[in-house]
């Protein structure tokens, strides 16, 4: 597994996006007005993004409008709705599970366990970034399109916002710690006494087996040297002996 630190700092990234994409689905400013009137009443400045059309005033009045109407809305707007809201949701439970998966803490099991949880929360931080970065690129195209063609007033000509700044950065970010956090893969070194896996078994059990061998063949070696030392100790013992001994000892066999 990686080390705390680094799981901090994934942490830290994934929160930032999910900061991040938050804001940007909530932000006005997806698309900027290009012109800039200089009469008083006139707007300065009209913005459009996924939830309201806002225009802000030369005077400082800004007002918004809300898109209530879902069915009015174009599908490819209610498709980058959708894309956002399930940016924010997986990117949230994924912020769960990776409180669940940080070695720093105490709670969510054994380190294999936090491993495979911390693993889970890097996948959602990697939908979620997918998530985020598909509305913002279609969007964008949507915006350069109509921009470049010629038949369009400048009047109706918009630019990207800084709405899509934001999510493309939250986008990056969500990546980044979902990235770090599929890393967090439990290794055999880095797991604890509990959670030993049937291969680190096994080779302790061959590593074992050839160590009872040796043992046997030290003990058949003692057995066969201590024989050897009894039988000099006869040969000693009746070399000691007097000739009318030794000739007793012969006759006893004999009658034996």
């Amino acid at each position: 597994m990686l080390s705390a630190a680094i799981q901090i700092l994934a942490f830290a990234l994934a929160l930032l996006g999910v900061l991040g994409a938050t804001v940007a689905t909530l932000l006005p400013n997806w698309k900027v007005s290009v012109n800039a009137w200089s009469s008083i009443m006139t707007p300065i400045s009209q913005m459009q993004g996924l939830w309201a059309d806002c225009v802000w005033y030369s005077s400082g009045v800004f007002s918004c409008t809300m898109k209530d109407s879902v069915l009015s809305l174009p599908p490819s707007l209610q498709m980058m709705r959708a894309g956002m809201v399930l940016c924010c949701m997986v990117a949230a439970f994924g912020l769960c599970l990776a409180s669940l998966g940080l070695k720093c803490t105490r709670w969510g099991g054994s380190h294999r366990a936090k491993g495979h949880t911390a693993m889970a929360a890097g996948g959602c931080f990697v939908l979620a970034s997918l998530l985020c970065l598909v509305p913002a690129a279609l969007f964008t195209n949507e915006v350069i399109t109509a921009f470049l063609t010629t038949d369009l007033p400048d009047s109706s000509k918009y630019q990207p916002g800084g709405a899509l700044c934001v999510t493309f950065i939250a986008a990056g970010f969500l990546l980044a710690g979902g990235v770090i956090f599929c890393l967090s893969c439990p290794g055999s070194g880095s797991s604890g006494p509990d959670s030993v896996s049937n291969s680190d078994s096994i080779r302790l059990e061959r590593r074992q087996e050839p160590k009872v061998e040796p043992k046997q063949k030290k003990k058949k070696s003692v057995r066969l040297q201590t024989d050897e030392v009894r039988q000099e100790k006869t040969v000693l013992d009746r070399q000691k002996l007097p000739q009318k001994d030794l000739k007793d000892n012969y006759s006893l066999q004999e009658y034996v």
